[in-house]
């Protein structure tokens, strides 16, 4: 349970209560009926728990030792009435777990919360609307592990119709929730959920769990923006403000738009724009200029801009500009050419 007394996962702690229920009240009846037909027949342990079992199960085979006496027929008969009311309940219970579906969603939900503890390096999603939906669909596209957090049933019982999808019910809010996600061994967080106010919490609670998280979040309100960045957002995205841009910018520079959706967004193999880290940059090409790693010439590839010791950015870069590993380089080209250029910047030869 988490700190506002709603379960985490409400599916996993109703049937785990289901299957609970059905082996106390079989405890039960195991126990009363032997310390009854102890008590009142004077028979031994064992031969009181045979006689438990036989009258329960209404195998009917006879009574052990002697005959019952009149108060031992009414102890068998409250007995059995009570036994069949009970197995008639943990049954109907087990059925409905079973039948509709709840015992296949159940092993699934281990079988995700076991391989979400084995997560390392991954993105946690909260919130599964439209921007979250999306988000998934670009980390699944890229190969990037991810978990989604949501709070709402609808929608968890949409995800879990994806076998490939992981998630958790809860709300993000809570530590203990972001920690089932993993959110100590996650390398960013992406809020998308359309309220900013649970927003800024999300971001406050994963930032004070993680420090080095790179934290992304959704703001419906321009106001929210600052607040967010000041609750540890790494960067505020408003999707109504980013697509108003695009909208204009398609009126008048509508090549532009077109061409770098073309780059970004339609995953084409003829060209990608890819971010390369020089942190394994050969140390033959450590204090060398970009000129000298012949990126072109050797690779077919383009650098088209510079973020400099993970600081400043610099847009079409001068060949003579000087590249340390803690830069990152923006690189134009297909798959194979930046495949090539990696090669090329970590050789020693």
């Amino acid at each position: 349970m988490n700190t506002s007394g709603q379960p985490y996962n409400k599916f996993q702690e109703v049937s785990s209560r289901t299957v609970k229920t059905g082996l106390a009240l079989l405890m039960l009846i195991l126990t009363v009926g032997t310390v009854g037909y102890y008590y009142i027949e004077n028979l031994t342990i064992l031969q009181s728990l045979y006689m438990t079992v036989i009258t329960v199960s209404t195998v009917g085979f006879r009574h052990v030792d002697h005959d019952p006496s009149e108060l031992g027929m009414a102890f068998t008969i409250v007995l059995i009435i009570f036994s069949l009311g009970s197995l008639a309940y943990v049954g109907s219970n087990m059925a409905r777990f079973i039948f509709d579906g709840e015992l296949a969603n159940y092993i699934k939900t281990y079988r995700v919360d076991k391989k979400i503890a084995q997560l390392k390096d991954h993105v946690i999603i909260v919130g599964y609307g439209r921007n979250g939906e999306q988000a998934a669909m670009e980390l699944e596209e890229n190969g990037v592990e991810f978990v989604i957090l949501d709070k709402r049933d609808n929608v968890i019982s949409r995800v879990r119709e994806n076998p490939n999808l992981l998630y958790i019910r809860g709300d993000a809010t809570h530590e203990e929730v972001l920690d089932q996600a993993g959110v100590y061994r996650a390398r960013a967080l992406i809020a998308t959920t359309p309220n900013d106010a649970d927003n800024v919490f999300v971001v406050l609670t994963a930032r004070s769990m993680n420090p080095g998280l790179t934290v992304i979040s959704r703001a419906s309100e321009l106001e929210s923006q600052m607040k967010l960045k000041r609750a540890g957002a790494t960067n505020v995205i408003m999707p109504e403000r980013i697509g108003g841009q695009r909208m204009a910018k398609l009126v008048h520079q509508p090549d532009v738009v077109e061409f770098i959706e073309y780059i970004l967004l339609q995953k084409t193999q003829d060209v990608i724009l890819e971010e390369v880290s020089c942190k394994n940059l050969a140390q033959r090409f450590v204090g060398k200029s970009i000129a000298e790693l012949k990126v072109r010439e050797l690779t077919g590839a383009n650098i088209i801009g510079v973020k400099i010791s993970g600081a400043r950015y610099v847009f079409n870069p001068d060949p003579k500009m000087i590249l340390s590993r803690n830069d990152q380089l923006f690189v134009l080209g297909n798959r194979d050419q930046i495949r090539k250029l990696k090669v090329v910047m970590e050789s020693e030869s």
